[in-house]
């Protein structure tokens, strides 16, 4: 049975970033190319064990190695993109990046034949069939598995203001999904995903874990496909909230933006006497804005409106715009790099700016790496 342990936390900051892209041809248009670059030519050695398939064959993820601080992390992540994108040239290829490829056909490109994903089409049937959704995955390592869930439940506020950072995929089959992040919504379609409920301790989620397994709902704990897990596996809080950034300073400025958060949070765990208490008493947090049906809400806004979202905010007595949070956010914990993002135009408005402007061939050149 594929479940993890809580022996697997073990190491306190460590990062690992993975990214799916897109497998484009000359005109930037997505085409079939993961079989040739995952499984028929040997790929460049940081990419070796670290190049996955997707559920699309024009869908390709990438896994930096272990990271053992945020400078390691950029090199990694920023070598491991310049590998892909050297790889993918080889053969003929080349790679693009968004939430959603606005040029994409779901009804008119190959699924992978890979046994896990024929699985998965059986299984989940039409909403899996058209997810062509590609995100960011965000890890960082904690010390103690209890710690670890802890965080991932107080990280559920934070989630929807990275989305609407993110939000990058407005275009989806062909229209205008007026949305931000249309990709946020498509995924939710598929089981196990979304705003997860709080768990009350690391053995809450790890019954929960094994029981899907052992009822059938999942093959292994990689189908828990939450917007954050502790993953019992790695030893990590998996934040999965951004859409996919061609820009690798955006896809940088997510991840310094969760270590601090998680950082953050491993500090407060340790210097409360009871940091668990509020969960084990109302079941959702401290505050009525950390119930289920805000942060629902909240990520809503975030991928409806993405830079123009305001949010319920903690109490869940009033409302807080991203701009006025994220100038927040940046002098309590000491970074700059979501400031820079929320002061750029968003992605959704560039994808729409450009189509309109330039049309679609240009647009699709855009999102190239």
């Amino acid at each position: 049975m594929d479940v993890g342990s809580a022996d697997n936390f073990t190491r306190m900051g460590t990062l690992g970033v993975e990214e799916e892209f897109y497998i484009v041809d000359d005109a930037g248009r997505p085409t079939a190319g993961t079989d040739e670059l995952v499984y028929e030519m040997e790929p460049p050695a940081i990419l070796d064990d670290r190049l996955a398939h997707e559920l699309f064959k024009f869908i390709i993820e990438t896994q930096t190695p272990i990271c053992e601080d945020l400078a390691d992390a950029r090199e990694q992540f920023v070598a491991v993109r310049e590998a892909l994108v050297e790889h993918a040239a080889t053969h003929g290829y080349s790679i693009a990046a968004a939430g959603l490829h606005p040029a994409a056909q779901w009804r008119e490109l190959e699924h992978a034949e890979k046994p896990r994903y024929r699985a998965q089409l059986d299984r989940i049937r039409y909403p899996q069939f058209r997810n062509t959704t590609a995100g960011i995955h965000v890890h960082v390592g904690v010390d103690d598995a209890e710690k670890a869930t802890w965080i991932a439940n107080e990280l559920r506020w934070y989630l929807p203001v990275i989305l609407a950072l993110s939000a990058n995929s407005p275009f989806w089959n062909g229209f205008d999904t007026e949305l931000a992040s249309a990709r946020a919504k498509i995924f939710e379609g598929l089981p196990n995903t979304g705003m997860p409920t709080p768990f009350e301790s690391f053995a809450a989620f790890q019954r929960f874990e094994r029981r899907m397994v052992e009822l059938g709902s999942i093959d292994d704990r990689g189908a828990l496909w939450y917007d954050v897990r502790p993953h019992t596996g790695h030893g990590t809080v998996e934040v999965r909230a951004p859409d996919g950034q061609a820009d690798p300073e955006i896809v940088f400025a997510f991840v310094e933006y969760v270590h601090a958060l998680v950082m953050d949070l491993a500090e407060r765990y340790n210097d409360q006497r009871e940091p668990w208490a509020a969960y084990r008493s109302n079941g959702h947090g401290s505050s009525d804005g950390l119930r289920r049906e805000f942060l629902d809400e909240n990520k809503w806004r975030a991928l409806r409106h993405g830079h123009d979202a305001s949010f319920v905010d903690r109490e869940g007595t009033g409302t807080i715009a991203l701009d006025t949070l994220v100038e927040r956010e940046c002098d309590r914990l000491g970074i700059d790099g979501i400031g820079a993002v929320a002061a750029a135009e968003s992605g959704a408005a560039r994808q729409r700016r450009l189509l309109r402007e330039e049309g679609l061939d240009a647009l699709c050149r855009s999102l190239v790496l």
